[in-house]
């Protein structure tokens, strides 16, 4: 029998391991919304009624995967994420919270829990209430938004280095924390580890709006920064010419300390899809996004073993070679119920260059609205196409969401036991 590392290795390298290697919770888009969490844990019998679970990322609120159920569930990957939040604040001094639906959970210390006046949560940068909120969470809400905080422009005296704020050189308290953290999952576990040192994702709108930052400076609201990929090319260009530099020197220095225990690294979760196709011309992602995702990846192949990762939700099929081309290992989440995503042709056409990392199961419909038994079905006809020949690891299309029926949460999993053994069936 394989360990983790092994079959995740295998399937990396499009080989057929002993069993579907499986995902939960190694990275901000393979995890579970923290109710969810909390109603499988309780599903499965591993704590007493109201035991809370950790929100391991505040900001999508998802909820920690503790051992006990990556053990029950069979789960190969591991996360070696940043050492802090969305928010700026670190996962640390835990304190009781609980959920507009009930859920108990434990949330970090400088998450504010006292509502407004309209019930609603608001979110501060490193949790200093006392400069303006970056994100909110409606009344009954399961997640944040960020807040608008966009100063006025004035181009004549725009300058790149206001969007470069939070990139710089990594600090050696951030080096020790991934050596640390590295050489003990590493140690301590069989684990895969899928790792995201951040300053790579060019233009990744989720991090623009720069929620940990006090007073963000330069483009920040996403419709502008949109607009300005177009109407402001060239500054746009100079700030990801910029924070690609910064990003190689700053990579060099964390593989000195983490070296090859890691099997994958998060390059970017930069979003090119829509429902119905790509919102980006092929054109335009090789004139603009292409020469830096290919810096970062010929720097990791040239002096790594890790392998890389990258997310963009929607239909991306016509962006496909190019990422190959760009040097990406790996794509999640494979939202196959987008237009031209169609899993048989994806492998057909793709699954000997391109590990896809997800599209396991539907979560806009199959997973919250269909019967366990579809759930099921789709979970065996995901696993007979994606996984002939390895080049999968097997996840949900994006985070398990809340409110998902029990009965289909386990049906999913089932599934993947059942069905994940080598030769599939």
């Amino acid at each position: 029998m394989m360990t983790s590392r092994e079959r995740v290795a295998r399937a990396l390298n499009h080989q057929e391991p002993d069993r579907l290697p499986l995902d939960l919770g190694a990275s901000p888009t393979t995890g579970m919304q923290v109710s969810s969490v909390y109603l499988l844990r309780q599903t499965l019998g591993l704590d007493p009624p109201g035991t809370p679970v950790k929100v391991a990322e505040p900001y999508q609120m998802l909820g920690e995967i503790k051992p006990d159920l990556m053990e029950a569930l069979g789960v190969d990957v591991v996360p070696l994420p940043g050492p802090k939040t969305m928010f700026g604040f670190r996962n640390e001094g835990w304190k009781p919270w609980t959920l507009f639906d009930g859920t108990p959970v434990l949330v970090p210390e400088a998450f504010n829990t006292d509502p407004e006046p309209d019930g609603s949560i608001l979110m501060y940068p490193e949790g200093d209430r006392s400069v303006p909120p970056s994100a909110r969470m409606p009344k009954e809400g399961f997640y944040f938004d960020s807040l608008k905080r966009q100063a006025p422009i004035d181009d004549s005296k725009l300058d790149p280095e206001d969007n470069l704020e939070e990139f710089g050189p990594i600090s050696d308290a951030d080096l020790a924390y991934f050596a640390r953290e590295a050489k003990r999952l590493y140690d301590e576990t069989d684990k895969a580890i899928l790792a995201n040192f951040g300053g790579m994702a060019f233009g990744d709108i989720a991090l623009v709006p720069a929620p940990w930052l006090k007073h963000p400076k330069g483009i920040r609201d996403v419709e502008e920064w949109y607009v300005s990929t177009v109407s402001r090319r060239d500054y746009i260009y100079k700030v990801f010419e910029r924070q690609c530099e910064i990003g190689l020197a700053n990579l060099e220095k964390i593989f000195k300390v983490v070296g090859n225990r890691v099997a994958a690294v998060f390059v970017t979760g930069t979003d090119f899809g829509a429902q119905h196709g790509s919102f980006i011309s092929p054109k335009a992602y090789r004139d603009l996004y292409q020469p830096f995702h290919k810096a970062v990846n010929d720097w990791i192949h040239k002096n790594t073993t890790w392998k890389s990762f990258i997310h963009s939700c929607g239909s991306v099929w016509n962006l496909y070679s190019d990422f190959i081309a760009a040097g990406f290992d790996i794509h999640n989440p494979v939202q196959c119920s987008a237009a031209n995503m169609e899993p048989r042709r994806l492998k057909q056409t793709f699954g000997e260059r391109l590990t896809f990392w997800g599209g396991g199961v539907d979560t806009q419909r199959t997973l919250p609205f269909g019967t366990p038994d579809e759930v099921r079905a789709e979970v065996h006809e995901r696993i007979r196409i994606f996984g002939a020949g390895g080049g999968f690891v097997f996840n949900t299309t994006h985070n398990v969401q809340a409110r998902i029926p029990r009965e289909n949460l386990l049906a999913l999993y089932e599934a993947v036991r059942d069905y994940g053994r080598y030769p599939l069936m």
